[in-house]
Order: structure tokens, then C-alpha cells, then sequence
């Protein structure tokens, strides 16, 4: 099951991994053997549900995540951080509470999961987190002050933390998405989704199971000398 990737038997935290691209995530962790623990505040439903354990966590609370990382098995050698929500308005008549809570969960509730996890992956000599930020990271996107700042933010903490963890065996990436055809995405008006598509140029815009891909190869051995970088998975669109 691990193959190339040599996944098999590690344990993984996955934040927003009980949907959309978590879920992704979670569902390619689990099959190529690694034992996934999702971090979220909702869990997810069927059989998906039975097959990792779920843990309801607010990321923004640093308490919170150190206690319930202090519950897991000493040995979580996999991070990534996908949790993410969205609050899009035009920056000038943007609230304060549109601005902090997006930064609170996409950025800050990044830093609370590395900074509890990362203490045991130096300790061990090894480690692989993976940072889900957003092609509007890097470019901006109007009506996307907060979100493109904390994606950007998460960017500069990649490359940090890159080095800070390196020389202990841990490496830290980013993988940028585009628009991905999520049930989320889905739903859009179908001019939102025509935009991208005709920014992008591949026929066909990615999947959660693309974005999965690219997570599994930074997370395994195959990229265990690739550290500090961030791989677009856009289908072209931010080119």
C-alpha cells in the first residue's frame, strides 16, 4: 500500500480533514497506511467517519490544541494544516470580525498545530508538515483581504519554520490550489467557476484528489530533500 511513497504505518493530524479537501487528504493518508487523527469542529459522516479518529478542535484556541495534542501517540511524525474558512468582502467594508477570524484559523491556528507537534518531530530527527495556502496567497483576489493575507502568511511561516526544523530532520511546504471542484466550488454561480477555468490553461480545473496527490508526495521519503517550497496544483490558473 505505501509503495514509493513509504507512508505505511506512520500517524498523521489533519486539520479540516473531516470534508472537502481534508477529507481528500485524510481518505488518500488512510489508504496508502498511515493512520490519520482529524482535527476539526465538525466531524464527518458514513464510513468515512469510522476510518480515522476525530477529535473536535478549535484550532484558534491554543489550549485547546495542546491538550488534545497532548492526548495523541507520542510518535505523529505527519502534519498538515488544512483548516481554512473564507469571510470575502471588499477590504474597506470589511469588520473586524471578518478580518481576525479568518486570520485566526487559517494562519494562527497553523502556527498553535506546529508549535505543539513540531517539539516531538525534532525530538525524533524526523518529521513532514504540509501547509495548505492558496494561488491567492500569492497574488491577492478582490474581496480577499483577509484570506489572501493569511495564505500569504502562511507562505512566510512555511519558509521559517522550513528553517527552523531543518537541520532537526523536519521539512515544511506549501501546496497552493487554485480552484479546486470541491461540493463547495460546486455550488459557486457558474460564472465564478467559468473565471477560473478560463484563467487556468488545462481544460479542466483540479480536484481534491489532486491537491491529496501533491500532499502525499511532500509528506513521504520520495520528497525527504525538498523543504521550504510551495507546489501550485491550479491547473495553470495562476500562470
Amino acid at each position: 500500500m505505501g509503495g514509493f511513497l513509504n507512508l505505511e504505518g506512520r500517524i498523521a493530524v489533519v486539520t479540516g480533514g473531516a470534508r472537502g479537501i481534508g477529507l481528500a487528504i485524510t481518505r488518500a493518508l488512510i489508504a496508502h497506511g498511515v493512520r490519520v487523527h482529524v482535527f476539526d469542529v465538525a466531524s464527518g459522516a458514513g464510513d468515512d467517519a469510522a476510518a480515522y479518529m476525530f477529535h473536535r478542535v478549535d484550532i484558534t484556541d491554543s489550549a485547546a490544541v495542546a491538550e488534545a495534542v497532548s492526548k495523541l501517540p507520542p510518535d505523529v511524525s505527519l502534519l498538515v494544516n488544512n483548516a481554512g474558512i473564507t469571510r470575502d468582502r471588499s477590504a474597506v467594508n470589511m469588520s473586524d470580525d471578518e478580518w481576525s477570524s479568518v486570520l485566526s484559523v487559517n494562519l494562527t491556528g497553523a502556527f498553535h498545530m506546529i508549535r505543539a507537534l513540531a517539539p516531538a518531530m525534532r525530538k525524533a530527527g524526523y518529521g513532514r508538515i504540509v501547509n495548505i495556502t492558496s494561488i491567492n496567497g500569492i497574488r491577492g483576489k478582490f474581496g480577499q483581504a483577509n484570506y489572501s493575507a493569511s495564505k500569504a502568511g502562511l507562505i512566510g511561516l512555511t519558509k521559517t519554520l522550513a528553517r527552523e526544523l531543518g537541520p532537526k530532520g523536519v521539512t515544511v511546504n506549501a501546496v497552493a490550489p487554485g480552484m479546486v471542484m470541491t461540493d463547495m466550488a460546486l455550488a459557486l454561480p457558474a460564472e465564478i467557476v467559468d473565471k477560473a477555468k478560463a484563467e487556468s490553461v488545462m481544460p479542466t480545473l483540479a480536484t481534491p484528489e489532486d491537491v491529496a496527490n501533491a500532499v502525499l508526495f511532500l509528506l513521504s521519503d520520495a520528497a525527504s530533500r525538498i523543504t521550504g517550497e510551495v507546489i501550485r496544483v491550479d491547473a495553470g490558473q495562476y500562470l
